[in-house]
């Protein structure tokens, strides 16, 4: 809801701005050219997200998830102690840390809501818990080993070499996470509310 607001001014200030500046010819010559920007960009990485989604379904029918969740399960115990316990807590954590590995925010979206679910205390619903923070830091820091998103973007924009960041990504995005966990866990110790 904030964000429309926003939106709205921005757009509100940007029409004000043409009009008295006199490029009001510019902004409506300008608007059908975003517009289409804007649909091949949707169309180029609904394609991307499609063969990733498929790609990670694909890993889930042939068991390469669970085996993933077995390679996973040490630094999922350490970060979700809940998860040792908990085997569709474990399943849907697993398949979210995939999903955002091979850079599927969107894909990783409806296993990373089944995992916070899990991770709501029953006595306390509004209060979210330790392990429900650091999965929102994992999910908003992801690391990403194939950004298959930002790939899609900079194919549609005429990148020959989209896969070039691939070094960029993988250290911001370790620096990021880490850092997020850490955070999490420091703030976890520190206002604790048991």
């Amino acid at each position: 809801m904030v964000m429309s607001w926003i939106y709205t001014v921005i757009l509100g200030l940007s029409v004000i701005s043409a009009i008295l500046l006199g490029n009001s010819s510019d902004l409506a010559a300008a608007v059908p050219k975003g517009a289409q920007a804007g649909i091949t960009l949707a169309v180029s990485m609904a394609g991307s997200i499609c063969l990733w989604t498929g790609v990670g379904k694909l890993m889930e029918k042939i068991g390469l998830t669970q085996k993933l969740s077995i390679l996973l399960r040490p630094l999922l115990h350490r970060l979700f102690p809940s998860a040792k316990t908990d085997t569709p807590l474990r399943a849907s954590l697993c398949a979210n840390i995939c999903a955002n590995f091979l850079g599927l925010g969107n894909a990783a979206t409806p296993m990373g809501i089944q995992a916070a679910k899990r991770l709501i205390r029953p006595d306390k619903p509004g209060i979210a818990t330790d392990e429900l923070c650091r999965l929102i830091v994992l999910n908003t820091a992801s690391i990403q080993l194939i950004p298959a998103s930002v790939a899609a973007v900079r194919t549609s924009l005429g990148c020959q070499t989209p896969f070039d960041i691939l070094p960029a990504v993988w250290i911001t995005s370790l620096c990021s996470a880490g850092l997020g966990v850490a955070a999490a866990w420091l703030l976890g110790k520190v206002w604790r509310h048991d």
